[in-house]
């Protein structure tokens, strides 16, 4: 049986426990409230933008980072570059009046206020404006880069390619990062990848600069890479394959036949007509395989096939 003690413990306990109950929601209420007050409440920068990489040293587009933004109202603007310790590394604006709604572009060239070019590594922007006395660290973070990728290998499997149609030699490569693999010649470069991989295969079609199209003769080329900030492999760490184009080739180069005989050679190329003069005689022929008539006297004779301009000869041995 309850006592009066008891009961009127309880009943305390009964409304404590309500109105904690109540306070915790008034303050959870009051809390949502101002949250969503801040949410309503504009910040006096808006529609900034920050690169995300660049390579003082690359000379390319990537060699300047730029921080862009605008005012709600007018300022005096200071913007800093910070960075992973939180320290200034570079001021970019010094307490500079801006007006508001217009476009503010602010480049960084990677370099500290005493000149010289900052250390690897990440750093962010940091703006303050000195009417609105407001500070803010920008989340976006800068990536300063300097070291080029490197080649680990680079190869061919054919070291002839027949130019022209749909012909061309495949280049594998290794790089020592994800980068885009370039092909050079005489240090222009004639292929870019489009993806950036650390391992992949490149397609030369026997083009020079410009696509035009190259001589027929031996080649040597230059395979490099190029990462996001720009940072390209130097010549001195490019890896070289060597290939031999050709418009029109014959074999054997040296074929041994019967007087008077007939006798056939392969002729590769990419066009579907090439002409011949063998012995005195001349034509035209299609196909990979050309047949003809060993001259009946004994000795040695030169075949020539041409196709555009391009030719290739091989040597004919007539023996009784």
């Amino acid at each position: 049986m309850l006592t009066a003690r008891t009961y009127n413990r309880r009943a305390v306990q009964r409304v404590l426990s309500t109105v904690t109950l109540l306070g915790l929601l008034v303050a959870t209420a009051a809390a949502f409230a101002i949250t969503e007050h801040f949410k309503l409440i504009r910040t006096p920068v808006f529609d900034a933008h920050v690169s995300k990489r660049l390579s003082p040293v690359c000379g390319c587009a990537e060699s300047k980072a730029t921080i862009t933004l605008q005012l709600r109202h007018r300022d005096r603007v200071t913007l800093t570059i910070q960075d992973s310790r939180g320290d200034t590394v570079a001021t970019l604006a010094s307490g500079r009046p801006e007006p508001k709604a217009q476009v503010l572009t602010f480049p960084w060239n990677g370099k500290t206020d005493s000149g010289s070019v900052a250390p690897d590594g990440v750093y962010r922007p940091q703006i303050h404006l000195a009417d609105a006395r407001w500070t803010i660290l920008f989340p976006n973070r800068i990536v300063l880069d300097t070291t080029p990728p490197k080649v680990r290998s680079a190869s061919v499997q054919h070291r002839v390619l027949l130019a022209g149609g749909s012909h061309a030699v495949a280049i594998h490569y290794v790089l020592g990062e994800r980068a885009h693999a370039a092909v050079y010649l005489g240090g222009n470069r004639l292929i870019r990848s489009r993806r950036r991989e650390s391992r992949g295969v490149l397609k030369w079609k026997g083009r020079g600069a410009g696509g035009k199209s190259l001589p027929a003769r031996r080649y040597v080329l230059s395979v490099g890479a190029i990462d996001l900030a720009g940072n390209a492999t130097p010549p001195a760490g490019q890896k070289e394959v060597v290939v031999r184009l050709v418009y029109i080739e014959v074999t054997p180069h040296v074929a041994r036949v019967r007087a008077g005989a007939r006798f056939s050679l392969r002729v590769e190329t990419a066009a579907q007509q090439y002409g011949w003069r063998f012995a005195g005689q001349h034509g035209t022929a299609e196909g990979s395989v050309l047949r003809l008539r060993a001259p009946a006297k004994k000795g040695t004779y030169r075949l020539v096939v041409t196709e555009d301009g391009h030719k290739a000869v091989a040597i004919v041995k007539a023996r009784k």
